[in-house]
């Protein structure tokens, strides 16, 4: 099922999908934070894998997004190798609104949702995906959803989501 509304998919309506495909969800609510530094000073009591997403482009308007654990160290210089890319640079907020819907601070993989056209590439930490929970703002960074792996890889199926690839990025750690 993919998003063929002009609006974008809210918070509201990504938890309504997600409860009609009956995945499990945890909802926690908190002040909306913008960064991995805000989260982690919020000391949150949300178990599971916090995590990050970048959204990249490359030098020929390639989109990319990369979600992986707050704790992974990355080496940008170093990812475009791994993801088949050249030189990246994170894309603007006018770019992330006009392919992903979302604003700074609520980037997410489940603005796949609202990414039908399947413009960026997304790219999922391997070592994330080995993780018993994980934590994602669901479009909306005044809350998280706490998840499974398996509920993730589901959700892009249920949207008819092709081409997510699990890649390890122990190559792309600094030095």
């Amino acid at each position: 099922m993919t998003n063929i509304l002009e609006n974008p998919v809210t918070a509201s309506n990504l938890m309504e999908k997600l409860d009609f495909w009956g995945l499990p969800y945890e909802l926690h609510h908190h002040k909306p934070l913008f960064t991995v530094a805000e989260t982690k000073a919020a000391n949150l009591d949300i178990p599971g894998a916090h995590c990050r997403n970048l959204f990249l482009r490359d030098n020929k308007k390639n989109n990319y997004l990369v979600v992986l654990q707050d704790k992974t160290e990355l080496d940008l210089k170093k990812l475009p190798e791994l993801i088949d890319s050249k030189r990246l640079s994170f894309g603007s907020p006018d770019r992330l609104w006009e392919f992903l819907k979302v604003k700074p601070g609520s980037v997410t993989p489940f603005a796949a949702i609202n990414d039908s056209a399947q413009k960026v590439s997304i790219f999922l930490e391997k070592d994330m995906m080995a993780q018993d929970k994980i934590n994602f703002h669901p479009l909306d960074n005044s809350m998280t959803l706490t998840i499974t792996p398996e509920t993730l890889r589901t959700f892009f199926k249920k949207i008819n989501r092709d081409g997510i690839t699990e890649v390890d990025l122990d190559a792309a750690r600094p030095i």
